[in-house]
Order: structure tokens, then C-alpha cells, then sequence
């Protein structure tokens, strides 16, 4: 993925190995101090997972995008900096997400107490996919399914220099 400058000065970009200790301060699970969160992080953005917004003070949001939901891409995580919150940095991050998938459909969910998280989601467009209960006790799993027509490329060799929707 190119990098993207949009509004504000936030430019989105695919994260560097070397990225993983700054987004630890981004998110503030692994900012509390949460070793799994800090070891998924690492591995996140060894495998190349890993979309991040830069502003002009550094790392605000990350997201990561997977393909093990399946075999079609899923949101695993989407993190904004509570300082970066309420300005647009989330729906960059799902954009991009979506433009550089590689799989016909993206996916993403969240925890039904999440409110903030499913107000973007609803304004991005997404739709909701399903309901699963019992991954965090009293607290079911939405999922939800990126729009068809949201913000895609065409795959590489088909008019786009991205790589995009099938």
C-alpha cells in the first residue's frame, strides 16, 4: 500500500518491524502494561499485519489486517491513540484496510459493550454479519461486513496499481 496523506496531516502506511515499540504507547492495553498484547503487537508487524496513522507527533492509530478468518480478510485489531480519537483516524484506518485487502470480503467484530466502535463502524457502512456468544463471558462478539462497494481498488492487473477487491 502507497502511503495515504488525508485529512489533518495523517498520512496511513504499512508499519515497519520498528514501529511495534511505538505502538505499544498507542495502545493503551499494551501501554497497561498487558505482555500478550506487547508480544502480538511484535508479531503483527513481523508478518507485515500491520496498517498505522502517523500524524505530524508521531504513531495515533494501528490497525491489523489478517486472513485467517476463513480465508477472508478480518480486522483483528483496530487501536486509536486516546489523544486521536474522534477525528477521523479510525475510519483512515478501515479504508485502508479495505483497499488493500485481498480477499473478495472483510470482516471485523466487536464486543457488543464496545458503543464507540460500533458508531464507526455503522458510519463507515459496515453491516452487521452476526452475533457469537460466549468468547467474553456476558459480553457477545459483533461482527460485521465490509460494504461491497466501500473503498476498493481493482486487483493488480485489472486497471489498479493496488491490490483490491476480486
Amino acid at each position: 500500500m502507497d502511503d495515504v496523506t488525508g485529512g489533518r496531516g495523517v498520512v496511513v502506511r504499512r508499519a515497519l518491524k520498528a514501529d511495534a515499540d511505538a505502538l505499544v504507547g498507542v495502545d493503551v492495553v499494551a501501554g497497561g502494561g498487558d505482555v500478550g498484547r506487547r508480544e502480538a503487537i511484535r508479531k503483527w508487524c513481523g508478518q507485515g499485519a500491520v496498517l498505522v496513522a502517523e500524524g505530524a507527533g508521531g504513531l495515533v492509530g494501528y490497525c491489523v489486517l489478517e486472513y485467517t478468518f476463513f480465508d477472508q480478510g478480518f480486522v483483528t485489531m483496530l487501536m486509536v491513540a486516546p489523544s486521536a480519537r474522534g477525528r477521523g483516524v479510525g475510519r483512515r484506518l478501515l479504508d485502508a484496510a479495505a483497499v488493500s485487502c485481498r480477499t473478495p470480503k472483510l470482516f471485523t467484530s466487536t464486543n457488543v459493550s464496545n458503543q464507540p466502535m460500533q458508531r464507526l463502524l455503522q458510519r463507515a457502512g459496515w453491516t452487521p454479519a452476526g452475533l457469537l456468544h460466549g468468547l467474553d463471558e456476558g459480553d457477545p462478539e459483533l461482527f460485521y461486513l465490509c460494504p461491497p462497494d466501500g473503498p476498493r481498488r481493482p486487483p493488480r492487473g485489472e486497471g489498479g496499481e493496488g491490490v483490491g477487491r476480486r
